[in-house]
């Protein structure tokens, strides 16, 4: 009786080679779109909570970036390679790069310019622009002549302040109302006489905690890596 035969034939090397090198370059391209993916997703996320918190449009500051943008390939590392995204804050204003600092980290505020910190009060108009009033900027505005010039005095607990005296403010009590007497020294229509008030008060210094979780967001979006390799590689 014949046994039957079976002739197993091996393919080539050379298919064994171009399988892995398909693979390895699979593999790097699914790397490259998921890290892009990933830093996208993050920097919206910061974004997002910078207008969350009243931030106004710091967060165009924030940016992202990847080796898929940059350089389009992997940086090969031995027998592997890697593949990067990251958030990045692409002003290079020293003022912006503090601000977004002292959001995210927190920080130690203290007088760079003299002795105090001059916080308004919403007596005078808080900001002159996108920046926040000061008594330099309150002069530099011309607020000296519209509403009066500022007279430094020290309250009964000592805390240093700058008052405007003789001023006309709302009659109802609305903020940001004051202006400057007329020149017979009457207060404007709608208005009412005040011997003085309160537009800064000093501090010495303050703390800032942080109030964007960059940290937690950038784990966030490490952990979603697996899942968005997964996804690239599984595309048609």
């Amino acid at each position: 009786m014949s046994r039957p035969r079976v002739d197993i034939r091996m393919p080539p090397r050379s298919a064994f080679d171009n399988f892995e090198r398909e693979t390895k370059e699979r593999i790097k391209a699914a790397a490259l779109n998921a890290t892009h993916i990933a830093a996208g997703r993050a920097k919206r996320m910061i974004r997002d909570e910078m207008v969350a918190a009243d931030l106004g449009r710091l967060g165009k500051a924030i940016d992202s970036g990847s080796d898929l943008e940059k350089r389009g390939v992997v940086k090969n590392r031995g027998h592997g390679f890697s593949a990067s995204g990251w958030v990045y804050v692409r002003s290079n204003s020293e003022r912006t790069r503090g601000t977004i600092e002292s959001y995210t980290v927190g920080a130690e505020i203290a007088p760079r310019n003299g002795r105090y910190l001059w916080i308004a009060t919403d007596q005078i108009p808080t900001r002159a622009g996108r920046y926040k009033m000061t008594p330099a900027l309150y002069n530099r505005m011309g607020f000296d002549a519209k509403i009066g010039p500022l007279v430094p005095v020290r309250s009964q607990n000592g805390t240093m302040m700058l008052i405007v005296r003789n001023v006309g403010v709302n009659a109802a009590g609305k903020p940001n109302s004051a202006k400057s007497l007329t020149k017979r020294g009457m207060p404007r229509k709608g208005q009412i006489g005040a011997d003085f008030i309160v537009a800064f008060y000093a501090i010495d210094r303050t703390s800032r905690r942080g109030r964007i979780d960059v940290p937690g967001i950038m784990r966030e979006a490490q952990a979603s890596l697996p899942e968005l390799l997964e996804q690239q590689l599984n595309r048609r």
